[in-house]
């Protein structure tokens, strides 16, 4: 697999918090520096996509929504992009 556009790096965000994830299982699940992440966790918070509770980030229904759109989208192109 090629370079990661930023619609997969939300999409592993989210996948990897969807149980619950502190900041650091979130950097090493997505393959992320913690820059990085902090600029996606934001954005994704601020779309209503994941929701922060202390120190932990759960993807909301609209996160589990947009994973699956997106997990569908890519397979109806030819892509897998399930862990």
């Amino acid at each position: 697999m090629g370079r990661r556009n930023n619609l997969d790096i939300c999409s592993d965000i989210l996948r990897t918090a969807r149980g619950g994830a502190n900041k650091t299982r979130i950097v090493y699940q997505a393959n992320l520096n913690f820059k990085i992440v902090e600029e996606y966790l934001l954005r994704l918070i601020h779309r209503g996509l994941l929701r922060p509770s202390d120190n932990i980030f759960i993807t909301t229904p609209e996160g589990v929504d947009f994973i699956e759109q997106y997990s569908a989208l890519l397979r109806a192109n030819g892509y897998d992009h399930t862990p």
